[in-house]
């Protein structure tokens, strides 16, 4: 992973895959602000959304730095790469990407209750100025599924394949866990920066929090963690994670 600068969306952005980034901090004298919306809107008319809602701040498309969708139901993988290539068509005609790479953070899962009908937006995050030189640094590191090389995006990559033993989902979160810190690190955050913990699983979760998940989220443990009853959005995976690190989190 590479961290490389965005300057004209005032960001850095930790180099991923080609559907989207592992992460992205602000630059110096901005921040990352998230916006959740009052709704889900599918997914392609959310643009619209976020195109008014940056121009109403004076800020431009290159201030998108993340998105967080939901989907119906988790892809194939086959259905996967689909969709990442109409969205990143999407990306490519607001002119964000960097030298034909994707610095915009994503995470994408399927509700397990109430899903949409289709892909849809719930929220994303941007960029703007702050007067405060002394300011945290904030960030988004982008969803991550039980995957053992998250390049990899076939069946061969899945940890425990059609496992949901508590044993097997402990190795899942564990090896989702080493890739957040990777990420985290690789933007040049730590655990104590984090103000917010993003888990996806419709499988139980109290087996895992003593044994795995509490113990490696250090100082991030005082946020808390918000279990979203999702699935991740690849069929056959089970568990998947994002973090962040903002000041301001908005409903829009």
């Amino acid at each position: 992973m590479q961290l490389i600068d965005n300057p004209s969306g005032n960001y850095r952005f930790l180099t991923g895959i080609a559907p989207y980034s592992a992460g992205v901090t602000a630059l110096p004298g901005y921040e990352i602000v998230r916006a959740v919306l009052a709704r889900p809107l599918p997914w392609q008319d959310a643009f619209d959304r976020i195109e008014r809602h940056l121009y109403s701040l004076g800020r431009s498309h290159s201030a998108l730095c993340a998105v967080e969708l939901r989907s119906p139901a988790p892809f194939s993988f086959a259905g996967f790469a689909a969709f990442n290539g109409e969205y990143q068509r999407r990306l490519a005609k607001w002119n964000l990407l960097i030298d034909g790479i994707n610095p915009i953070a994503r995470t994408n899962v399927a509700p397990a209750v109430h899903p949409p009908a289709q892909p849809s937006l719930y929220a994303f995050s941007y960029t703007r100025p702050i007067d405060n030189p002394d300011a945290v640094r904030t960030f988004i590191v982008a969803g991550a599924g039980d995957l053992r090389d998250q390049a990899d995006l076939s069946p061969a990559a899945i940890v425990r394949p059609g496992e949901t033993s508590a044993e097997a989902m402990a190795e899942k979160a564990g090896a989702v866990l080493a890739v957040m810190q990777a990420r985290l690190f690789g933007l040049g955050v730590a655990w104590a920066d984090v103000s917010g913990v993003g888990v996806y699983t419709v499988q139980p979760l109290h087996p895992l929090l003593d044994s795995t998940l509490l113990v490696s989220l250090h100082e991030a443990t005082s946020c808390g963690i918000h279990w979203h009853y999702s699935r991740p959005p690849i069929a056959g995976l089970e568990f998947e994670m994002d973090l962040r690190g903002v000041r301001v989190e908005e409903r829009v």
